[in-house]
């Protein structure tokens, strides 16, 4: 038994279960301290590594089963909704894996090659994610600060060092939690430990914005329109009709349709139907966004549009899905769609990051569509301005999947780091509302359609992180890395 846990291939076992357990700690299980365990597990195996090579391959080891068990959904996507065949689909979502899987390798490759491997091994970490989070356009998802969202004491730093900050502290926990089994002068250990958790607790109750004006009525819609009829010509009267008797049974002033609502070019949208969604808006003194796709200048965007009692307004999607919205390297890539996949918008245009909230129902409104919710220092391009975040979003792509709960708890960290009230009108959930402590108030069954009614108070002012984005975690990163690089020139 000794001679089997000493083996390599039973520790690259351990370290993709490691991985597989550090997912619980994310929506829909919420077990954040078991994120904590499975790196600091992960830690322990690098300690124990003979070489940085097997500290290498450990770290690869942990990012599949992490990521398999983490973003499985991928193949859902692309099989069940896509049209690729189940083998194809499969490889695609590994190599995916694979290709995350890389920064945890890298991680362990140099944090062994340290003389304070428990100290450059959470720098990484967080490095890493960061990288991870902007190298080919970026894949930020399962950056480990959001299983700590929103009941973990470290959450508490989201407002000041945004969630890369709170990844490095998740992981250097784990690294304490490490040198405390070994034995290492546990006194110092908890007492940088407590006050790391107690600081955080701390800085929860810290109000970093005020509310401006009077709370808004809101109606956030979910019409649960299947995705694989979603795009089919027979299915678009129904979807309209939908919608429209979701809009005319709220009073609210501020009613918000998910992200391609109608799933139409929106010079398409017949007249008469548009006349009476917004004769209905200005009836309640307040404005209706709906999700469209835009055409202009032979150019497609992924758009919200505002029509009621303010002037029509609209927000285009800016940060675009690779392989979903445009198609990178299209020469080499384009024959994929044309005969594996069926995947509509494939060339879409982004929009401009200098666009500013929408001014609708006395709020001004940062709008971010889908997957733009989860780069936070694009969110805070729009603050302090915005009073109001609202997301729109389709993760009917993932069908009953943890997707859409993953999902929700990155626009939980998003209320956090702005301080502001986070509104999510979905296709089949997470229709939800976000209050700016990223606690869920209120939210609609998945793949029901219904209006999530309530209220929503706008704020002002900023917080650390919406002023300073993510400067405030490179800074104490790059600080970690001078040092560490000193004391090996030292040495």
């Amino acid at each position: 038994m000794t001679h089997l846990f000493h083996s390599d291939s039973f520790r690259l076992l351990l370290a993709a279960a490691l991985g597989s357990l550090s997912v619980l700690g994310f929506a829909p299980f919420h077990l954040f301290p078991t994120t904590i365990l499975g790196i600091a597990g992960l830690f322990y195996l690098w300690q124990q590594a003979a070489a940085p090579k097997q500290a290498a391959w450990l770290g690869f080891s942990y990012g599949l089963g992490f990521f398999i068990s983490g973003i499985y959904w991928i193949y859902i996507s692309l099989h069940d909704f896509g049209g690729m065949p189940w083998w194809m689909a499969a490889f695609s979502t590994f190599c995916l894996c694979a290709f995350l899987s890389l920064f945890p390798l890298l991680a362990g490759w140099l944090s062994k090659r340290s003389s304070l491997l428990l100290l450059s091994a959470p720098l990484l970490w967080a490095l890493l994610e960061w990288v991870r989070g902007w190298i080919f356009t970026g894949f930020p998802w399962l950056a480990i600060g959001y299983s700590q969202t929103p009941n973990s004491p470290l959450a508490g730093f989201l407002p000041v060092s945004g969630v890369y900050g709170v990844s490095l502290l998740t992981a250097a926990t784990a690294a304490l939690l490490v040198l405390f089994a070994n034995g290492f002068r546990r006194k110092l250990v908890l007492s940088l430990l407590l006050p790391m958790w107690l600081g955080g607790a701390l800085l929860k109750m810290v109000p970093w914005t005020s509310p401006v004006g009077a709370p808004v009525s809101i109606a956030l819609l979910q019409g649960n329109i299947a995705q694989d009829l979603k795009w089919q010509e027979g299915e678009l009267q129904r979807t309209l009709d939908i919608y429209h008797q979701l809009v005319t049974d709220t009073a609210a002033r501020l009613i918000v349709l998910p992200e391609t609502a109608l799933p139409m070019l929106s010079q398409h949208v017949p007249a008469d139907y548009l006349a009476s969604l917004e004769a209905h808006a200005r009836n309640q003194q307040g404005d209706l966004l709906y999700g469209v796709v835009e055409y202009e200048n032979e150019a497609f965007y992924n758009s919200m549009l505002s029509i009621g009692s303010a002037p029509r307004q609209h927000y285009r999607k800016t940060h675009l899905v690779p392989f979903g919205e445009f198609i990178p390297l299209k020469q080499v890539f384009g024959w994929i769609y044309r005969d594996w996949l069926n995947i509509p918008l494939t060339d879409l245009t982004r929009g401009g990051f200098d666009q500013q909230p929408l001014e609708v129902a006395g709020q001004k409104v940062a709008v971010n569509i889908c997957y733009e919710d989860v780069f936070g220092e694009e969110i805070i391009y729009q603050l302090p301005q915005a009073t109001l975040l609202v997301n729109t979003s389709n993760d009917a792509w993932y069908g009953e999947s943890t997707a859409a709960y993953q999902h929700l708890q990155i626009s939980q960290a998003r209320a956090l780091e702005t301080g502001r009230m986070m509104l999510r009108a979905t296709n089949t959930g997470a229709t939800a509302i976000i209050d700016r402590n990223g606690e869920v108030l209120a939210q609609l069954p998945h793949f029901r359609t219904g209006i999530l009614e309530g209220e929503a108070q706008g704020y002002e002012g900023s917080t650390p992180y919406s002023r300073f984005g993510n400067r405030l975690f490179l800074l104490i990163a790059a600080s970690g890395l001078l040092y560490l690089l000193w004391h090996r020139k030292k040495k």
